[in-house]
């Protein structure tokens, strides 16, 4: 789970930071009630700027998805925008399509909960959507990785699973652009980048004895053709960029080596 402070988030965004909402929801899993996902949602930015959950093989050994589109119950419906019916409505040409268009982009992807309905049903929330790319993107570059680290779980029991949506490095300077929901005529900001931090960690009883972890920084733009392991980089290295912590509960013993590879053929065969 990250930790974070508001000062340590400002200059990362456009948003005064005043009324943000750290949610967890939970589901049932194996007739026991479990964390689904965590994550820190923003209403004036409408996205979440990190998603954080575990995944396993459990979890996405199911029947594919469940399209139940629904705002987050935990935040007041007018703090959320609608994407209920469908996508932004919002088209542009990029470099390599003409008509591109944002689609609702999952932080944590369906497909991570395709085994657990109640599961699968809450990565629809509104709080769990940002405006992304469809070509180029969404259906391209960014799927791959996700198809990845899913793969994870036929090696491994359990990858812990950050993925976020910076609109800043912090001290940056980037221009923020903006799109209008054509749903509600809400504004919302677009994200310059997404990004993914991982995590595997072996266990001594219940104590963690060793990990490792990699992460992947990706700038949210028309990468067509491109390929996921060229943005490899340390969670040390999003840390700096995010300020976050993202790791938090990670043993400091063991934190300095995981946090500090960029090496993503040695966190797959960790």
């Amino acid at each position: 789970m990250p930790s974070y402070t508001v000062s340590s988030l400002s200059g990362t965004t456009t948003s005064s930071l005043s009324d943000l909402y750290p949610l967890t929801h939970r589901a049932t899993m194996g007739g026991k009630s479990q964390r689904n996902y965590s994550c820190l949602y923003d209403p004036e930015m409408y996205a979440s700027y990190w998603v954080a959950y575990p995944l396993c093989y459990d979890h996405i050994n199911g029947s594919g998805r469940s399209n139940q589109w629904a705002y987050d119950p935990d935040v007041p419906e007018t703090k959320q925008t609608n994407c209920i019916g469908g996508a932004y409505g919002v088209y542009l040409d990029t470099e390599n399509y003409t008509g591109n268009y944002y689609s609702r982009g999952h932080q944590i992807a369906n497909a991570d909960r395709n085994g657990v309905d109640g599961m699968c049903d809450q990565t629809y929330y509104m709080t769990n959507l940002t405006p992304q790319l469809q070509n180029g993107f969404n259906g391209g570059v960014w799927s791959n990785l996700e198809n990845a680290v899913q793969a994870l779980t036929s090696s491994c029991d359990t990858v812990y699973v950050i993925t976020g949506a910076a609109f800043r490095k912090k001290g940056g300077s980037e221009v923020v652009n903006t799109i209008v929901n054509s749903r509600d005529s809400k504004t919302l900001p677009v994200p310059n980048y997404y990004w993914k931090a991982l995590l595997k960690v072996t266990w001594s009883g219940d104590s963690i004895t060793a990990a490792s972890a990699v992460g992947f920084w990706l700038p949210h733009t028309d990468l067509k053709g491109a390929d996921y392991r060229s943005y490899a980089v340390s969670v040390e290295q999003i840390e700096t960029w995010t300020g976050l912590n993202i790791f938090s509960n990670l043993p400091a013993a063991l934190a300095g080596d995981a946090e500090s590879n960029a090496d993503w053929t040695a966190f797959q065969s960790f």
